[in-house]
């Protein structure tokens, strides 16, 4: 399977809180990265919490993909448009898009082992 959704983040202006109810509310693990993001165990789906002062400005779904070059030239030819270069992230390399009906999303490499 090429290209899935994979993960969901959200964005947070006090990760903390947004750990804790999520946490509290729908008995999510929290997982630390650091102090400006957090991991979601046990949501039926990965995800995190992104407090990072560059973080999206909505909740955005997050695609894995075999070749993130390919992906990104698909996504062009689409209509999409690249709004976050490819950069590396702990986990591999990826880049944001903003499909034509304004959706904006995050397409993901792993790292080689």
């Amino acid at each position: 399977m090429a290209d899935r959704l994979d993960y969901i983040e959200f964005p947070s202006t006090s990760r903390e809180r947004s750990s804790a109810f999520f946490q509290a509310a729908f008995g999510w693990g929290i997982v630390s990265y650091g102090p400006v993001y957090d991991g979601l165990t046990g949501a039926g789906i990965d995800g995190g919490i992104d407090a990072a002062p560059e973080r999206v400005a909505a909740t955005m779904a997050v695609v894995r993909t075999d070749d993130l070059d390919a992906a990104e030239q698909r996504v062009v030819s689409a209509g999409g448009v690249i709004t976050r270069a490819q950069f590396d992230f702990p986990g591999g390399r990826r880049f944001h898009c903003r499909e034509p009906g304004g959706n904006e999303l995050a397409v993901y490499v792993e790292r080689a082992a």
